[in-house]
């Protein structure tokens, strides 16, 4: 395992090099665990698996496929990401190549960067589905605002985690002020007062309406999250956009395997605690008053 960098050597230039795999005198190494290796390119493992949960999620898209189902539609496809979670997590301690400047720490990449994704998906359609119940008054969107509040509270609180891990075996420090960092911390406070604000608000329209206008203004933070990592500071510069990779490859498609996965689950998590939400919403609507006369 590489030795833990300090702050001075990351701004050094580790804030600006690329996530890379060790060089050839060490890859045997990576590679010691590769009795096997398979035949099939890593990115067309990634894409077969992505591509199989996302044509069950369009069939599952169809009302009269999910009425005939005998089970609940989401249950496939929590098991489905379950599986990919556990094979991805085999395949970036074991499989993967270890990384060019932090080793066998830099593994973690493999869970933390898809936290961070779908941490930030699901406060996204947080405040979408926080919109459309202001929008509509409809229980539904705001359910749906709860259950994806809760899954993104999750992701991030996960992310936070493992970014502490990382960071004491990197930056040699649990925890400082960087803006990605400090971004994070306040994207996930700002959701958890929206769960506040819904668990201490008890009257049931103004829950929907108060927590959808919070969950909206919560979502600001996200696209500063996001940006926030091209600014000044210990978290190095994205090696992931839209329009390049500077991740190698062998490192790569691991990381797409398991944010595969972690969508998947999102999608699992929120399915099933919409429903608790709807169950909720139902016990709460009054009886009706009886019929004078009857």
């Amino acid at each position: 395992m590489a030795d833990p960098l300090t702050p001075s050597d990351l701004a050094g230039g580790l804030a600006g090099t690329d996530v890379a795999l060790h060089d050839a005198g060490n890859v045997g190494a990576g590679l010691r665990r590769g009795a096997w290796r398979c035949a099939i390119d890593g990115k067309t493992i990634t894409a077969i698996a992505g591509l199989l949960g996302l044509a069950y999620l369009v069939a599952m898209a169809v009302p009269a496929i999910r009425r005939a189902l005998p089970f609940k539609w989401e249950h496939p496809l929590g098991a489905y990401g379950l599986l990919l979670l556990i094979s991805g997590n085999y395949l970036g301690l074991f499989y993967a190549p270890g990384e060019l400047f932090m080793g066998d720490v830099g593994r973690i990449l493999h869970v933390h960067v898809p936290a961070a994704w779908i941490a930030m998906l699901s406060f996204m359609l947080a405040g979408i589905f926080g919109f459309g119940s202001l929008w509509t008054s409809r229980r539904g969107w705001d359910s749906a605002m709860e259950a994806a509040s809760e899954v993104g509270v999750m992701e991030a609180t996960l992310l936070c985690i493992l970014g502490a891990i990382w960071g004491r075996a990197t930056w040699g420090v649990w925890w400082t002020w960087d803006p990605r960092l400090t971004t994070t911390a306040v994207m996930l406070i700002s959701f958890v007062g929206v769960l506040l604000l819904r668990a201490v608000v008890t009257d049931p329209d103004r829950r929907a309406s108060w927590s959808g206008a919070a969950s909206v203004l919560a979502t600001v933070n996200v696209p500063i999250t996001y940006m926030s990592v091209k600014w000044a500071g210990l978290h190095q510069a994205p090696s992931e956009t839209m329009n390049n990779s500077a991740i190698d490859d062998a490192l790569r498609w691991v990381m797409y395997y398991n944010t595969w996965a972690f969508l998947f689950l999102m999608v699992w998590f929120m399915a099933r605690r919409w429903r608790i939400a709807e169950l909720r919403a139902e016990a709460e609507v009054p009886d009706a008053l009886p019929e004078i006369g009857a």
